[in-house]
């Protein structure tokens, strides 16, 4: 297996099939990644005071950490992260506490906060900051700090989201497969 695997408090991360986590990864706790979903060089997914759900053909850049709230009076549930399928997490993203739907790309250096919802079909440009408990509504294009709705997607840009994701899974099969099945 490679990357740093790391179980925390006995739970042990999980991994779908044809999934590629690069060695210096590190991946601990309670965290499922789907299948044909790469995570790439200095990702830190920590899923040890929450969880946190990868979907399918989902590709985690360099350098991004996903992180989770804890559970408290104040917060029954806390706030875990949830990822959909086909999404593209772009290089430094910092990810804590949020919902993201599926055929997402985030922009290089994005922070989302706890309590966000990211719906499906959603591109978030570049160092672009989701403040904590903000909805992103699906079909649209956002940017700046704090994040604003800039204008409806075009079907070109719709029709590229999958497509990014697809990238990725061919560039992590040329890689090669590193992670069994858990």
């Amino acid at each position: 297996m490679s990357g740093d695997i790391r179980s925390y408090r006995g739970i042990e991360p999980r991994f779908g099939e044809h999934v590629y986590i690069d060695p210096s990864a590190v991946i601990v706790g309670d965290v499922e990644i789907g299948e044909h979903s790469s995570v790439w060089p200095l990702v830190a997914a920590r899923g040890d005071v929450n969880h946190i759900r990868i979907g399918k053909r989902t590709n985690i850049q360099d350098n991004c950490t996903i992180h989770v709230s804890r559970v408290s009076d104040r917060n029954p549930e806390g706030h875990p992260v949830h990822i959909g399928d086909e999404v593209t997490v772009g290089h430094q993203v910092m990810l804590h506490g949020c919902k993201i739907g599926s055929r997402v790309l985030i922009g290089m250096g994005a922070v989302i906060m706890d309590g966000v919802v990211v719906e499906d079909d959603v591109i978030i440009g570049a160092g672009s900051l989701i403040p904590p408990g903000k909805v992103l509504r699906s079909g649209y294009l956002y940017v700046g700090s704090p994040v604003k709705e800039l204008r409806r997607l075009s079907q070109q840009e719709l029709d590229f989201l999958p497509e990014s994701a697809a990238n990725y899974v061919e560039l992590k099969d040329d890689y090669g497969l590193n992670v069994s099945p858990v």
